[in-house]
């Protein structure tokens, strides 16, 4: 009986002691509660993906820059028709779309602030890789991605003034000015080297360029899912807004493709203006929006920027298989026709809208 006691008392005692005991990584332990340090896994996570991801972007970006020739780059400067039909999509018919978006929708005046953020922003940098697949304009693409991150730091306050006063102060809203300037450097000195290479050595060029385009189209994938697995916990939305962040990128490619043709624009301007305006920075509008709202408002609608990255991603890819199967089975018998067809369009063009004509349209 007294062994019973006694071996209970023992394993009462052991049990205490575990219990209380504190775990090795603790900071402060009084025996009852231990202070244990914050886990910043998802931090340090997030930290070495950005890192990895900005410098694949920044390779992406020199073989992109590995496709422009200098004369026909600055021919988009000096004439910039196409680089102004790009403007009139990107800070015209985007914007308006969000805001019309909001009012058919009728949502949550937080959540139409975000809606109109993303129509707000500039092109995104994916854009150009998908250009390349689908034989765009590799030139008025880069240029139209430079001078939309350029132009945004004046025109997205602008807009916002515009079409945010019946829902909130535009005062309220923080632009980022150093991520939109350091997206503009990501850009341009890349390109920058790419261009040179081209100049240079225009054999090794379209080595790097090959390489490039495949790695860019897993770099775009890889950001998608990226973007999932560190904020699978933001998921839960409202449906209103997914409908939104579908209908959305699908308007902008539709409105940018119809208001480049009816500009006058070749078929292949066509295409690289319809991605220009379909593809946002989506990673500028998260950083906006984590800038200007509180915990309780970015549970409203923090995801919807991964939402429309996921379906501009989705419809550019529909694009593209669409162009490739078009390209396979109606080019190969058309030929000829197709050609004659786009030079004569790119030369009416160049006549009416003070443009050039493409060397692969001589």
């Amino acid at each position: 009986m007294q062994t019973n006691f006694l071996s209970q008392q023992f394993n009462a005692g052991f049990l205490a002691e575990n219990f209380t005991a504190c775990p090795a990584n603790a900071t402060i332990c009084d025996g009852t509660s231990c202070l244990l340090p914050e886990d910043t896994f998802n931090q340090t996570l997030s930290v070495v993906l950005s890192t990895v991801l900005t410098i694949l972007l920044a390779l992406v970006m020199f073989s992109m820059g590995c496709n422009v020739q200098i004369k026909n780059f600055l021919a988009h400067i000096k004439r910039p028709w196409g680089i102004f039909v790009g403007f009139l999509c990107q800070f015209g018919i985007m914007p308006l779309t969000a805001f019309l978006l909001s009012l058919a929708f009728n949502i949550l005046p937080i959540q139409a602030v975000v809606v109109l953020i993303m129509g707000c922003c500039p092109g995104g940098t994916a854009s150009n890789v998908i250009a390349y697949w689908v034989d765009g304009d590799m030139d008025l693409s880069i240029s139209m991605t430079t001078c939309s991150t350029l132009l945004a730091m004046g025109m997205m306050p602008l807009c916002l003034f515009i079409y945010t006063k019946m829902w909130t102060d535009s005062d309220a809203i923080v632009l980022p000015y150093d991520s939109i300037g350091l997206s503009l450097v990501a850009l341009v000195v890349p390109v920058s080297f790419g261009i040179f290479v081209n100049h240079k050595w225009p054999d090794k060029a379209k080595i790097i360029l090959k390489v490039g385009s495949i790695v860019g189209a897993v770099l775009i994938v890889l950001i998608a899912v990226v973007g999932g697995i560190l904020y699978k916990g933001s998921w839960v939305i409202e449906p209103k807004l997914w409908i939104i962040g579908t209908i959305f990128p699908a308007a902008g490619y539709t409105l940018g493709f119809f208001l480049a043709r009816i500009a006058g624009l070749s078929w292949h301007r066509c295409r690289t203006v319809s991605l220009e305006t379909g593809m946002q920075n989506t990673q500028l509008c998260s950083t906006i929006v984590q800038l200007s709202f509180t915990p309780e408002q970015l549970e409203l609608m923090f995801t919807f920027p991964l939402i429309y990255s996921i379906f501009q991603l989705l419809f550019a890819l529909l694009i593209l298989g669409g162009y490739r199967l078009y390209r396979r089975h109606c080019m190969k018998t058309n030929t000829d026709v197709e050609k004659t067809a786009e030079k004569e369009d790119s030369k009416s063009s160049a006549k009416i809208n003070g443009g050039f004509v493409s060397d692969e349209m001589k």
